[in-house]
């Protein structure tokens, strides 16, 4: 496509991924984060915890000042601390809640206007319906609480890493289906990272969520050797050898959010880069590697 993407999406990049020495809400965050808003081929990027009042401040001021489109991740927040949104045992959901109330709190401190999040887990395939039942519940009274604060339910594999409730592109859309019933601020959340450990294919993915899809990730996985730190959930750079995902496949991704009318002309919805650093690798090098990959995939269009 010769025609700018810059028409059509707002390109951005996971900060916790890309550099995750920051995942667990400290390190060198503002550092890191400035590097990204210095760059001026993303224009938006996507933030998390961050347990440092002074550090907060100081990202909230960065981002007020870098005219980016800003998403809260509060997926650290949920997965460090072993929270589940559709905990059978009221407590246990309870913690999990509170907690996504403090994630929706920093968002808006930080300026964000949209959410990221994910399901819990999902441990017992014979009580399905009770943990659909219990899910929806806290989504809905997360969604009331964040209004209008748009939230993004990112959909994950269900037996390969994370192992979460929500997976497979079907049942994600008919969770979501009964949260819009009562919150229209909520939606869905495709990664190109997660369609291949969700044993799903982008046209299946895309199409089965369709017009419920607000938010896309793009990166790599690896279904190959266990012991390699790229296995699963990992978000290895695209390219990486034995990995799943490369320009090819970005191309079709891309192809697939123009069919659904995801990307449209002026529409400019995020679309970000989740990608990590393996080891011996530097963030900065996969970043690199990331731009390179899209450009040539958006040729190609």
């Amino acid at each position: 496509m010769k025609e700018s993407w810059v028409n059509y999406l707002q390109l951005g990049i996971v900060h916790f991924i890309a550099y995750p020495q920051c995942l667990k809400g400290e390190g060198p965050i503002f550092e890191t984060l400035e590097r990204i808003v210095h760059d001026d081929f993303f224009d938006a990027v996507e933030v998390g915890w961050i347990k440092d009042d002074a550090a907060r401040a100081k990202v909230r001021d960065l981002l007020a000042s870098s005219h980016m489109a800003t998403v809260y991740c509060a997926h650290p927040r949920l997965l460090v601390n072993q929270l589940d949104l559709n905990s059978l045992d009221p407590a246990e959901r309870r913690k999990a809640v509170d907690e996504m109330k403090r994630a929706v709190d920093e968002a808006k401190f930080l300026g964000c206007a949209n959410l990221a999040f994910l399901s819990g887990k999902r441990p017992d395939p014979s009580r399905i319906e009770d943990y659909k039942r219990a899910f929806v519940e806290s989504c809905w009274e997360i969604c009331e609480y964040a209004a209008p604060m748009l939230l993004h339910l990112e959909t994950f594999d269900t037996d390969v890493d994370k192992r979460c409730l929500v997976g497979q592109s079907d049942l994600a859309r008919e969770v979501a289906l009964k949260v819009r019933r009562r919150c229209a601020n909520f939606g869905l959340l495709l990664d190109l990272s997660h369609i291949p450990i969700q044993h799903e294919k982008p046209s299946v993915a895309v199409g089965t969520v369709g017009e419920l899809l607000t938010a896309a990730h793009v990166g790599n996985a690896y279904l190959g050797d266990k012991s390699n730190p790229a296995y699963g959930d990992n978000h290895p750079r695209f390219g990486y050898p034995g990995g799943c995902n490369d320009v090819d496949e970005l191309t079709d991704f891309l192809a697939q959010l123009f069919k659904t009318g995801y990307l449209a002309p002026g529409k400019r919805p995020v679309v970000s880069f989740e990608v990590k650093p393996m080891p011996g690798e530097s963030s900065e090098a996969i970043i690199a590697s990331s731009k390179r990959t899209w450009k040539e995939a958006w040729a190609r269009l």
